[in-house]
């Protein structure tokens, strides 16, 4: 039962790491509403085993676009020259869109585990979680429907990443969603609906990547001492499978799926998924 769990969460983080629906929220959300109160589900090794999943993907899928980007950055650095050239701009403005989501990672990240990674989760905190998927369900829904929509990727300035990577700060709440703060910080700045996908699957990589070695680290000392279970390492294989290959699937559907439709079937999942939590945090008192 706990390798079709752990297939079950590697899916979820893979779908919602990219999809706007909070991928922290259904990592907590989907144990909680079946029950499962396994450890390893909810340990240091299987989280790694996820994010290196979904960095996999995103790194796989937009794997020309990462050799330029890195090729560029490097002679902007080398030549200490930015320029007018496009691949070197973009690369910049990753790094610049990164800084505060890095930042709020390091102050809140410790203090946000504490509130919704307890066994049992506390009502309190699943409550705000429905408020948070509440909130940028509508600001999703106002940036969507009010924006112009009229910017390519290649349109893309400083201050739009800078904007962006603000919104990219807040992810660290469960509820928020990374790329639900990102996609919606694009379509307000008018960009259109597929190129705020891509510079916000871009922009996942440095993130996850550093979320990643963090947690590797944490990791690699608790493995030293012995203290990771066996079953925590039975199931990393797994959750990292299942994670990538979600993720490179989905990744490729949402790109496809923003070049015609808007982002209104999200919003009203998220309504739906808000309500879901409701109805049950306060069913079971």
């Amino acid at each position: 039962m706990l390798y079709i769990q752990s297939i079950i969460l590697g899916i979820v983080q893979g779908l919602s790491e990219f999809i706007p629906i909070s991928s922290s929220a259904h990592l907590v959300i989907v144990p909680w509403l079946f029950g499962w109160t396994n450890p390893a589900l909810t340990s240091l090794t299987f989280d790694v085993a996820l994010h290196l999943g979904t960095l996999l993907a995103v790194l796989v899928f937009f794997a020309a676009d990462w050799g330029r980007l890195i090729a560029a950055w490097f002679k902007s650095v080398a030549q200490f020259k930015i320029g007018d050239d496009p691949n070197r701009k973009m690369a910049w403005y990753i790094v610049l869109a990164c800084i505060p989501g890095g930042i709020s990672g390091v102050l809140l990240e410790s203090k946000i585990g504490e509130a919704f990674h307890n066994n049992p989760i506390p009502k309190g905190s699943m409550l705000f979680m429905a408020a948070s998927i509440v909130l940028l369900a509508f600001l999703l829904w106002l940036a969507d429907r009010f924006a112009a929509h009229r910017k390519t990727f290649g349109q893309i300035k400083a201050k739009d990443a800078l904007y962006i990577g603000l919104a990219q700060a807040l992810a660290v709440i469960p509820g928020v969603s990374r790329s639900g703060a990102t996609i919606t910080a694009g379509l307000a700045l008018g960009l259109e609906r597929e190129a705020a996908a891509r510079f916000s699957f871009l922009l996942s990589a440095p993130i996850i990547a550093g979320a990643g070695l963090k947690s590797l680290y944490e990791l690699a000392k608790q493995v030293h001492t012995g203290a990771v279970a066996g079953a925590e390492l039975a199931i990393f294989p797994i959750g990292f499978v299942a994670a990538a290959i979600s993720g490179f699937i989905c990744i490729k559907f949402l790109l496809n799926y923003l070049k015609k439709h808007s982002t209104s079937v999200f919003v009203w999942y998220r309504f739906a998924l808000a309500a879901l939590v409701l109805i049950v945090a306060l069913a079971r008192g």
